[in-house]
């Protein structure tokens, strides 16, 4: 029985780790051609080397977000692997926190960077190879909770996150006339490398209480997400079932935010 994906080509920016390696390995196991994109060549090398090994399709490049010539070369690296492009998501992003009195402009110019104009500058390369096809495509960004209300230890996140939601908005009237949809969705608290090092640093700026178990108690179905639980969504969402759907924010945060 083939996959819901199956034949499908999927760029994951930041999707050697956490989240986004969670994704590349759904999207194989249905059968997609999963292009792992990451900052960090070697482990997307292994993650690739795992899918291949479990009978899937991947592809690992190197690509920096902030950088529109990587992002373009990776996806023309995809293209003439695989033929076409069919999702684009793009979930690499980072996370440093701050007391909000604290925040530099250099903390504030490097998570603006890495979480907003990485997502602009994905969105329009994968645009443009999409409307080089003859149109249709789906762009999926990653936001968070932090972009539907600020965090105190979060603040350039949470604007950042709170763009992100704008830019998908933005995008799916901006490329609805060329069939392309503009998706994404809003993680919770999920336990991954990026929340041990977040625990961390708030730890060291005496912000604590702000971490990752506090902020799981509050969570109405008991318990901080896993990466997994975030691949159905992503497979819906890169798939057939929501080409009816454009310019939404779906959360998955387990009762933790309710607007």
């Amino acid at each position: 029985m083939a996959g819901r994906l199956q034949g499908r080509t999927v760029i994951v920016t930041g999707g050697a780790s956490g989240i986004g390696a969670a994704l590349c390995e759904g999207f194989a196991a249905e059968g997609a051609n999963i292009v792992i994109a990451d900052l960090n060549l070697e482990p997307a090398q292994a993650l690739a080397a795992t899918i291949a090994s479990a009978g899937g399709s991947a592809l690992a490049v190197r690509v920096d977000v902030t950088d529109r010539a990587q992002v373009a070369a990776g996806i023309a690296e995809a293209v003439a692997r695989f033929g076409r492009l069919d999702a684009f998501f793009s979930n690499a992003g980072m996370n440093s926190p701050m007391k909000y009195l604290d925040v530099t402009e250099s903390n504030f110019d490097l998570i603006m960077k890495v979480n907003v104009l990485g997502v602009l500058i994905g969105a329009q390369e994968a645009a443009k190879q999409f409307i080089a096809q003859g149109g249709g495509g789906k762009i999926v960004n990653t936001a968070s909770i932090a972009g539907r209300t600020g965090f105190s230890s979060f603040a350039p996140y949470s604007a950042a996150k709170a763009a992100v939601i704008s830019l998908t908005q933005s995008g799916a009237r901006a490329l609805a006339e060329h069939g392309i949809t503009v998706n994404g969705f809003a993680p919770g608290v999920v336990e991954t490398p990026l929340w041990t090092k977040l625990d961390r640093e708030l730890d060291e700026i005496g912000e604590g209480q702000n971490g990752f178990d506090s902020m799981s108690s509050s969570i109405l179905l008991g318990r901080p997400a896993q990466p997994a639980d975030i691949v159905p969504t992503g497979v819906f969402l890169a798939g057939s079932d929501s080409d009816y759907i454009t310019g939404q924010i779906i959360p998955i945060e387990g009762g933790m935010i309710l607007v």
